[in-house]
């Protein structure tokens, strides 16, 4: 599946690699491989290059994204909340994320949906989120 066609974001910001699994509008299973020379790592942190967990939240959320998106093409989520977010362990240059989001509930144009970010076996994230559904046409004439 590729993911440029269902998600709005581009480098530097798309942070799904690949899409292992999906069920449309249940879960998905992506992959993202922190590479040294993210864009990030010039300043969080010199000498000690850690990803930040702000972008470990987005790892998630467009790992959502992509859930919402599949059955109808034109959908997408725009986010709306993030609750319960922690953050576990480090992620560093080199680490592959593997990222786990399960939707937990759809209607009236909103979803909600749990996330987790893995290195290895290793937890390094997770949260709750909630997004509002939108069609692609009207999220494109915002931009207008």
């Amino acid at each position: 599946m590729n993911v440029q066609r269902m998600l709005p974001h581009r480098f530097p910001f798309l942070f799904v690699d690949r899409l292992l699994e999906m069920e449309p509008e249940r879960r998905a299973v992506a992959i993202k491989n922190v590479s040294f020379d993210e864009p990030v790592f010039q300043g969080h942190f010199p000498g000690l290059p850690i990803f930040p967990g702000v972008l470990l939240l987005e790892c998630m959320a467009q790992t959502s994204g992509l859930c919402f998106g599949e059955s109808d093409n034109d959908r997408i989520g725009l986010l709306a909340s993030v609750e319960k977010a922690r953050f576990y362990h480090p992620v560093r240059p080199g680490d592959q994320l593997r990222i786990e989001t399960v939707i937990v509930g759809m209607r009236h144009g909103f979803g909600k949906a749990e996330g987790k970010v893995f290195v290895g076996d290793q937890l390094a994230a997770a949260a709750r989120f909630a997004f509002a559904l939108r069609q692609r046409s009207e999220f494109e004439q915002l931009a207008d």
